[in-house]
């Protein structure tokens, strides 16, 4: 049986996924609930209005994980973000590609996995889904750009949700020049220059 959900972006995440979520329950505030076990306790999470939960499969790199979603294999790039390359064809392996698969690896195994879409952005050249991604409703990308082991990029069909936001964060983190901005020239408008 097929919920209503509210907001236009969790209408445009549902009407993608084709999701139902039938354990869900709709507060007055807007928020969704979704009961959760972990360790053999059940605790409630909040999941904001606008995400989409899915089940993680496994980590491609820094910046591309695989999820289930309504039972589909889905390889998710996520929006707005790049982090060094480990595994493209044809290209080395660049400082701190590593750090950032094995960051990104723990942070999407640590809780509920949920996706955000936005409108008009939704799949990539390569047919990968385009997504924000959260953990128990933090984002991933954030902590990414914030821990100095993403950029901000891939900006090709504005206006995005969030993207003054990641721009912050990527400028604490380059103030701070902790990991990839602790090398110089390693950072490039057009992603990343140098190998390991």
């Amino acid at each position: 049986m097929r919920k209503q959900l509210a907001g236009t972006a969790l209408l445009t995440a549902a009407a993608l996924f084709m999701v139902n979520l039938p354990d869900a329950e709709q507060t007055d505030s807007g928020v969704n609930q979704q009961q959760k076990k972990r360790d053999s306790h059940s605790e409630v999470v909040f999941m904001p209005e606008g995400q989409v939960p899915v089940s993680f499969v496994e980590t491609i790199d820094g910046d591309t994980i695989k999820v289930i979603v309504m039972g589909k294999i889905e390889t998710v790039r996520y929006l707005l973000v790049g982090t060094p390359e480990s595994k493209k064809p044809g290209t080395c392996v660049q400082p701190y590609a590593k750090q950032a698969f094995e960051r990104n690896n723990e942070l999407v195994q640590s809780g509920l996995l949920t996706l955000e879409v936005e409108q008009g952005n939704t799949r990539d050249a390569y047919g990968r889904l385009l997504a924000y991604v959260y953990v128990d409703g933090k984002s991933v990308q954030e902590m990414l750009l914030q821990e100095g082991l993403a950029r901000v990029g891939y900006i090709m069909n504005p206006p995005y949700k969030y993207l003054k936001l990641y721009k912050d964060d990527e400028n604490l983190a380059r103030r701070s020049q902790i990991n990839i901005w602790s090398r110089s020239g390693l950072v490039t408008n057009w992603g990343f220059d140098g190998f390991e």
